[in-house]
Parts: structure tokens; C-alpha cells; sequence
């Protein structure tokens, strides 16, 4: 079963709602932090990024940085840009981008559902990219961006869910990325119990989305539980914050893969070695693979379209994925990318930024790129259920939540 809560969210004030939403902190370069966050002095960028408040030569990670978040937070709770709710309720979000929909269930899940793998996880965290997160959310007192689930659809959520949409929402915006934001509160006693039941009977939830977000949320969790060794499993410390959406509105974008230089080879013998493990055309527009199996090829200024050979598929939940097959059949034996993660030669472009992106690397500088097939929410919910990990960047998920939005205090 799965456990999730309605809580006491800290949410701006309807007139500071849009000025607050803030794409989330790990998607901007620090330079790029500064100068988004010096657009408007309420955006939560501010808070989520907090050294954008220090000169570009402050260390980033010096103590005072986390507590500047702090300041900031609190200070316009106190100032009135933030409210919090009197009673715990659950909400809805909804993103629409390019006119396709999906709506979340905003909420608290169980650390121990964590823990326990009732939540589970299809990739890997490393403990240095969780560190600032840690001290950010202890430093708060708050968890300030959510972690984006998904779960099995259930008809009976759906219908709720279609049903609060008909009343009017708490905030109804347009970002600056075209994406129209609209959430609703449910307070309803009944609404709430039915809402915990359903999820009760559920027996598993996935991260989608923001891995290092939720290990950061647990580790906090267990500081805490060590700093009160009779803590009661109530106290807000052992929940995180989440929105929940029904895996068949999602969407998965493609992941690219670009790198730097050929290996010591030139263009043709590339392809040569490429055409042992692929079958290989040239086509006269950019390729962007629809079908499983299928990549595209952008190489001094010609797109090709490669079709891995029958030989070579895996039939098996990670190694049977496009970006398991190209990184196995070609980045790998004839690039010389051996570890994907750790590798300057390779880089990774998320499909929002589409092909032309690629090519923009590749006439710029770079030796070769490579378009990809997105991974399907099925493969994703397979590898999870399995218990196994994909490779480093698999799934790109639009459109990105918003911070700011909801906040969860963990002192209450």
C-alpha cells in the first residue's frame, strides 16, 4: 500500500503566483541561476538557488548560502508573499504544453515507502549531487520542490479528478515556455478519505522524475529521526513532497547523446564499423526515430538514419533499450565511451531543444550526434518493477514542474 498524505502546504498568494513559478533549480547553469533569478526578485530561483544572491566568485556551497535560502523563504512567508494552510488538504496541477494535458496529485509520501521500495526507482543517485539538496531542505526547514511521481491510473482518481476540474482553480497562468499551469485545492473530508483509500490499495508508485530530490528528502528524514530517537512516524520530517500523475498521461522525450571527437578514426571508417552492427541510409532531412530499434545520425553535416541489425537486440528490460543498445553497439566498442557518466567526451541534449539542436553542436565543434527514440512509460514502470536501473540519461519528462508552487514544512 502506498502512503500519501494531505498536508499544510505554504503556497504564494493568488496575486504572486506567477511571479513565483520557477522552472526547477537543476536545470540552469549557475550563470544562467544569476541572471533568471535577477529577472524578478520573487521568482523562486531565488530561493532554490540561493548563491544567484552572492557574487559569481562566492562559494556556492558555503554555509551562509543555504542560510540566505532560509532568510529569503521565511521573509516573505512573514511578508505575506506565502500563505499556509490552516487545515492539511490535497491538491491538483495541471501542466498543458502543445495542447496535450496531465494532472497531478499534489501531496506527501511516506519516507518509509522509500525506504521499503514501495516507491521505486529506475536510476541511480550519487551522494555528492544529493549533499547540496540535503543542506538546502535542512537549512529550510522546508521542501521546496517536488518530486514528480507516477503510478498505475486508477478509474476511480480519474473521475475525482475530473470532477474538482470542473470547479473554478486556485491559479490559472501561462509561463514564459507556453506551458499553462492551473491547480486546485480539495479540502472535502470525503474527497481526502476516498483519495487515501484508493492509494491504500495501490501497491507501488515510481520516480518519473527527480531522483536525487527524493534521496535528498530521505536522507533529512533520517538526520532527524537520529536527532529525536522517539519520534512517532508522525511528525512532518517523515514525509516528502510529490505530485502524482496517472502513468497514461505522460509523455517521455527523447534523450540525445552527442560526442566530442570519432576516437582516432575518420568519417568513413566510422561508418564502416557502424555498418557492421547497423544498417545504414542517408537521408535528406534531420531523423528523429519514431520506432523502437531506429536512431538517427548527424555527421559532418549529413543525417543518417541507422536500423540496429536483428543480431544485436536484447531482448531485456535495461539492455533492450534504445539508449542500452546504442551505448553497448557503438558509443562504447567504437567511440571508446566506456563510462557514460563520468565521460567529458559525451554530452546529452533533452529532446525539448529538438535535432536542430544537435546539429547546432555538431557544425559548431563537436564530431558526432545521435538521435533517439524516447524510452515508453511501460519500459520505465518494467525496469522499476524489476528492480533494475537504466542507463544514465534516459528519460527527459516535459513539461518541467514549477517550484514554489507548493512548499512543505517539515518542522510541523
Amino acid at each position: 500500500m502506498a502512503d500519501i498524505r494531505p498536508f499544510r502546504a505554504i503556497r504564494p498568494m493568488p496575486e504572486y503566483v506567477q511571479r513565483v513559478a520557477a522552472l526547477p533549480y537543476d536545470v540552469y547553469h549557475r550563470g544562467e541561476a544569476a541572471a533568471e533569478a535577477a529577472k524578478d526578485r520573487l521568482s523562486f530561483l531565488n530561493i532554490d538557488r540561493p548563491e544567484t544572491q552572492f557574487g559569481p566568485e562566492h562559494d556556492m556551497y558555503a554555509p551562509e548560502v543555504y542560510q540566505e535560502a532560509r532568510r529569503m523563504l521565511w521573509g516573505q512567508i512573514e511578508n505575506g508573499i506565502y500563505m499556509q494552510e490552516a487545515a492539511a488538504c490535497y491538491y491538483l496541477y495541471e501542466l498543458t504544453l502543445d495542447g496535450r494535458s496531465q494532472t497531478g496529485l499534489t501531496a506527501c509520501v511516506s519516507v518509509d515507502d522509500y525506504l521499503e521500495n514501495r516507491i521505486k526507482k529506475h536510476e541511480n543517485t550519487r551522494a555528492e549531487k544529493e549533499e547540496d539538496r540535503v543542506r538546502h531542505v535542512d537549512a529550510c526547514d522546508a521542501q521546496t520542490g517536488p518530486i514528480f511521481l507516477t503510478y498505475r491510473a486508477h478509474p476511480v482518481i480519474r473521475e475525482l479528478t475530473a470532477q474538482i476540474k470542473k470547479s473554478a482553480p486556485l491559479f490559472d497562468f501561462e509561463s514564459s515556455d507556453h506551458v499553462r499551469h492551473r491547480g486546485w485545492k480539495i479540502a472535502d473530508p470525503d474527497q481526502i478519505a476516498l483519495i487515501r483509500s484508493v492509494f491504500e490499495k495501490i501497491q507501488n508508485i515510481y520516480i518519473a522524475d527527480g531522483h536525487h530530490r527524493a534521496a535528498s528528502a530521505v536522507r533529512v528524514a533520517k538526520m532527524r529521526r537520529e536527532a529525536h530517537p522517539g519520534f512517532s512516524g508522525e511528525e512532518e520530517f517523515n514525509r516528502f513532497l510529490a505530485i502524482l500523475f496517472p502513468d497514461e498521461e505522460l509523455m517521455i522525450m527523447d534523450y540525445n547523446r552527442v560526442v566530442k571527437d570519432l576516437n582516432g578514426h575518420t568519417a568513413a571508417e566510422f561508418l564502416k564499423l557502424a555498418a557492421e552492427k547497423f544498417e545504414i541510409s542517408r537521408e535528406s532531412s534531420p531523423v528523429r526515430p519514431s520506432k523502437k530499434g531506429s536512431f538517427g545520425m548527424y555527421l559532418d553535416g549529413c543525417w543518417y538514419r541507422l536500423d540496429i541489425k536483428k543480431a544485436y537486440c536484447v531482448d531485456d528490460p535495461v539492455e533492450g533499450l534504445d539508449v542500452a543498445a546504442l551505448q553497448r553497439e557503438l558509443l562504447g566498442p567504437v567511440l571508446g565511451i566506456r563510462d557514460p557518466k563520468t565521460d567529458e567526451r559525451i554530452d546529452f541534449v533533452g529532446g525539448i531543444r529538438g535535432v536542430g539542436e544537435l546539429e547546432r553542436r555538431v557544425n559548431e565543434g563537436w564530431a558526432v550526434a545521435f538521435s533517439v527514440c524516447p524510452v515508453s512509460i511501460e519500459e520505465l514502470l518494467l525496469v522499476a518493477d524489476a528492480g533494475l536501473l537504466m542507463p544514465p540519461k534516459s528519460t527527459w519528462f516535459e513539461p518541467k514542474l514549477r517550484s514554489g508552487l507548493f512548499i512543505h514544512s517539515i518542522m510541523d
